[in-house]
């Protein structure tokens, strides 16, 4: 943790520099200790900080946030494959060696908000900014959550430290704690009014999130809790009525979906991770998995095309959808059925074009990349209503049904998810309602079931909510059975095995990442080796949330 704890980040320190007025000062003057309070407007670290939800970088490494990690989790799940063969993350491998693939997550929240997000909360709070105040602590909520459900074990009483050079890890069970006590820090907050609270002047550092809206910050507060409240769902503690109670609270309409939102001009950060001027996701193509759950291909809604296909994947030259299965390239499809990449290209092609004119959904250069959504908190109000038994199959169904709605929403109206969609096939009201209408979709009253609502789930997640969908697949333990159907809850979900599973898993799946390589392999071994974290399978070994 040396570089993640004791270096104040690069913005902090560059603000300092372009400040300094003359050359003539001394060393000492001009170049302040970055570790040092070197004040500056909390209305310039918030935009930072919410940067680094999706993909931010500085000279200290590259690539913080949730897309990078996602490249990677997004093969664990199947959302996509490599398109050539002998690809260690297709296999359900971990990080090896001197790599930080894996560990953007990591530094994302130690470094990347780390002690800016830090600062934000100690001079807002100075400066009676209540409503940065709340902030600071809604992205901490989530940030928790997000790290120990990539890593489980992690530092979290010492992780703010600066006099320490070695960190020592922490129970994931803690930093589930830590999580809700940061939640309830931002709603009070975030209910705070007066002094210098200001919805023009949270705006500032806000524009590119949810624009200074105080309330479409409590919704999204209220649904990083439902989520810790789901999660739990094999331990005998599982409150269904909490993840109720706080999805109902949280987001429910699509206008307060949380997304990250881009300029797209200028320097590489102000992009979609995933456009095509990025070039991030060059060597992805959709899963065979996904293309027969929406195809209606799968045991589940057999026969039944998702209006939504074209939006989400990509056709092959003769105008149809076929995916790929992990580690086997082309998967033996002639040339005309390999599919597009996710810019338009040929499935052989990682070049990426010049303009995102081609490009959909999340895959354009400005598209904005969701962070929570009404849809996942209605499904998790699904299944949390399914487990409460038979006396609330009605409710089951009804928020099953409006999960399907919202992404249906989120997809018509979000420009750039449907542009490039040709006009034949853009989903119209007909469409949507002979979807819904049909059984195999949406079953009668106590006839839904889980596999129902974690596969329509994972399609409304498609692309961005890849680390909730591995959390969902883990604590099912990626093959579970439906106790209805009595088959798996991922219908048609078949992980790696064999020459297909990394040689290090020992015949095991992945359930965690390793923390980032250049800071704890490099100078906090000890703290690993007490978890285990040296262990060529240690992203095998399971996490507390998936345990009973």
């Amino acid at each position: 943790m040396k570089y993640l704890h004791k270096v104040l980040p690069l913005l902090l320190f560059v603000t300092l520099i372009l400040c300094a007025p003359s050359c003539s000062k001394k060393i000492d003057e001009a170049y302040q200790n970055p570790n040092a309070s070197v004040r500056v407007p909390v209305e310039t670290l918030l935009p930072g900080i919410i940067g680094n939800f999706v993909g931010s970088s500085s000279a200290q490494g590259s690539a913080y946030g949730i897309a990078n990690d996602g490249l990677y989790i997004g093969r664990y799940i199947q959302n996509w494959a490599t398109n050539t063969t002998a690809n260690q993350y297709d296999q359900m491998g971990g990080a090896t060696g001197a790599s930080d693939v894996l560990g953007s997550i990591w530094a994302m929240h130690y470094y990347g908000m780390g002690q800016n997000l830090q600062r934000m909360i100690q001079w807002g709070t100075e400066e009676k900014k209540w409503d940065y105040v709340g902030v600071g602590h809604a992205l901490l909520a989530w940030s928790w959550l997000t790290l120990t459900t990539t890593y489980g074990e992690a530092i979290l009483k010492q992780a703010f430290d600066a006099n320490l050079l070695v960190f020592k890890y922490d129970t994931q069970q803690e930093m589930y704690d830590e999580c809700r006590k940061e939640a309830f820090l931002a709603l009070n907050f975030l209910n705070q009014s007066g002094d210098n609270v200001s919805q023009t002047n949270l705006a500032l550092g806000d524009a590119y999130f949810y624009n200074g809206d105080r309330d479409k910050w409590k919704r999204f507060v209220y649904s990083v809790l439902a989520r810790s409240f789901n999660h739990l769902t094999n331990k005998s503690t599982y409150q269904p009525d909490s993840v109720i109670a706080y999805a109902n609270l949280g987001i429910n309409l699509t206008k307060d979906d949380a997304t990250a939102k881009f300029q797209a001009s200028g320097l590489s950060g102000t992009y979609n991770f995933f456009g095509p001027f990025r070039s991030n996701a060059n060597a992805l193509r959709q899963s065979r998995f996904v293309v027969e759950l929406m195809q209606g291909l799968s045991t589940m809604f057999s026969g039944v095309v998702d209006p939504r296909t074209p939006y989400l994947l990509r056709e092959n030259t003769n105008g149809t959808y076929r995916g790929i299965r992990p580690n086997k390239g082309t998967d033996g499809l002639a040339l005309n059925d390999q599919p597009q990449n996710f810019w338009g290209g040929l499935f052989a092609s990682t070049a990426a074009p010049g303009t995102d004119a081609t490009s959909r959904y999340i895959f354009r250069n400005g598209a904005p990349f969701p962070i929570l959504t009404a849809a996942e908190n209605h499904f998790m109000k699904a299944e949390a209503y399914l487990r409460k038994g038979a006396a609330f199959a009605a409710q089951a169904r009804q928020s099953y049904i409006d999960g399907i709605n919202a992404n249906f929403d989120m997809l018509v109206n979000t420009p750039d998810y449907h542009t490039s969609v040709p006009t034949a096939l853009q989903i119209t009201p007909a469409s949507r309602a002979a979807y819904l209408a049909n059984p195999a979709v949406v079953p009668a009253a106590g006839s839904l079931t889980r596999s129902h609502i974690m596969l329509q789930k994972y399609i409304a997640m498609f692309g961005w909510g890849l680390q909730e969908t591995w959390v969902d697949m883990r604590r099912y333990h990626y093959t579970d059975l439906d106790p209805v159907t009595g088959q798996q809850v991922y219908a048609g979900f078949t992980p790696p095995s064999g020459i297909d599973l990394f040689t290090n898993n020992a015949n095991k799946w992945v359930y965690r990442a390793r923390p980032r390589y250049n800071s704890e392999y490099l100078y906090n071994i000890d703290a690993l080796n007490g978890v285990g974290g040296l262990a060529l399978d240690y992203h095998t070994k399971e996490q507390w949330f998936s345990l009973p």
